[in-house]
């Protein structure tokens, strides 16, 4: 999961390359746009993203959107901390990010693609999610607070 991925998708760069990451506006939208992670503290979403397989567009420098993925590049992949900014949302940004996501090399044999999402299930499900089929045999250890205090 080394080798950085790019392309260029209707004159925007889409790139999996770290240091194109604009950690601070990443950080910016998580903790103070995102409804999933509110307050989550700089030093996570740093480790997260060292962590991660993660999937950046941008306009010149400015980073319009972020995706990430947590991963064993086969049996599991969990999609999370998908946005765009909203400056830049109708512009189907959104669906050429998981396009370029889903298109990654490493990513082509995972048998489980999971995410959660509150209203984004029309985009996702494009892409061929659905709802789980065995909802009784996942469980949850969940803390909301975990990543705030």
């Amino acid at each position: 999961m080394g080798e950085h991925h790019e392309r260029s998708i209707d004159g925007l760069p889409f790139s999996t390359d770290r240091a194109r990451l604009d950690i601070d506006a990443i950080h910016a939208y998580l903790a103070h746009e995102s409804y999933w992670v509110p307050g989550i503290h700089r030093e996570l979403v740093e480790r997260a993203i060292e962590r991660s397989l993660c999937f950046g567009v941008y306009e010149g420098t400015r980073q319009l959107g972020f995706a990430r993925v947590v991963t064993d590049g086969a049996g599991f992949a969990y999609l999370c901390d998908v946005f765009v900014v909203d400056a830049a949302r109708g512009r189907g940004i959104g669906k050429r990010l998981m396009e370029f996501t889903f298109a990654h090399p490493d990513l082509q044999r995972v048998r489980r693609f999971i995410l959660a999402t509150r209203d984004a299930h029309g985009l996702y499900a494009q892409y061929g999610f659905t709802p789980l089929a065995n909802p009784e045999k996942f469980m949850e250890r969940y803390d909301p607070d975990a990543l705030s205090r």
